[in-house]
């Protein structure tokens, strides 16, 4: 019997249960750093530290009597803008799970309520059921979010075991996830790749790039973001995003998990650390 055999017989199933009903299950993220949580309530009236810090320019002011205007889709994670801030303002937090259906609840706001959410929940439970398989496209990243998604074909998560499935034809898939920037030399093939999927068929920004563009936004090898090219289902920002968040995202769209984020907001209740 090889040794691995004989190790995994030993040690058993090391697949997490998370997202358990009771959320008391790991979902292998602890400790791990998210997005910097804002305060405006912090911000002092003239300072602009953390908008100069903000190399993606996800921070911006309107005016020097207002807090500045914050958004998820386009930061990067770099906590720059903690560092930078003399008021404590921008804070480090463990917030990860930033998937949302709609690009505008990754702009802060005052406001938590969203606008009325476009449900496919009768759609897509009549279609795919407990299942989806997913074409990925590397439309120009740097592999970072490549590396996230080959986790989730470890032992710990799994991701078969939720009924999501990789595939490598698009003639086969339900869903296009698409991590980079969109470079002008991969618009053609994402195009093709998103023609060639039956319908219904559903799309995935993963990553800041794609989101936003992220740090390459508007350079002279890419676009802005995938919106510019494709509709875009789920929006999830990261640079990159996790495991955890991939998945959580994928279960939003198959309606096995509700968004936690609005208007760049964490919903009452969520907090992650």
């Amino acid at each position: 019997m090889p040794l691995w055999t004989l190790y995994g017989l030993i040690k058993g199933n090391a697949s997490t249960p998370w997202p358990s009903p009771d959320g008391a299950a790991a979902d292998g993220q602890a400790g791990v750093q998210g997005m910097p949580r804002f305060d405006p309530g912090a911000c002092r009236q003239g300072c602009r530290e953390c908008a100069e810090a903000c190399l993606p320019e996800a921070i911006a002011f309107t005016s020097d009597h207002t807090p500045p205007t914050l958004d998820y889709g386009r930061c990067i994670n770099c906590q720059a803008c903690v560092e930078a801030c003399p008021t404590g303002a921008f804070t480090i937090s463990q917030d990860w799970a930033f998937g949302v259906r709609h690009r505008e609840d990754l702009e802060w706001a005052e406001t938590l309520a969203a606008p009325a959410a476009q449900r496919l929940r009768g759609q897509i439970r009549r279609v795919f059921g407990r299942s989806l398989h997913v074409r990925h496209v590397d439309a120009g990243s740097c592999n970072g979010c490549e590396s996230e998604l080959q986790a989730l074909g470890n032992p710990f998560y799994n991701l078969h075991r939720l009924g999501i499935f990789f595939t490598p034809s698009p003639r086969f898939a339900d869903l296009l996830l698409v991590t980079g920037p969109v470079t002008y030399a991969m618009r053609g093939p994402l195009e093709e790749a998103y023609a060639a999927m039956p319908d219904p068929r559903f799309v995935m920004a993963m990553g800041t790039c794609a989101v936003s563009g992220g740090v390459a936004r508007g350079g002279y090898a890419c676009g802005n973001e995938l919106e510019d090219v494709l509709p875009v289902d789920i929006f999830l920002p990261g640079c990159p995003p996790n495991p955890a968040a991939i998945i959580h995202a994928l279960l939003i769209l198959l309606e096995r998990a509700e968004q936690r984020v609005r208007h760049g907001k964490l919903a009452e209740g969520e907090n992650h650390g």
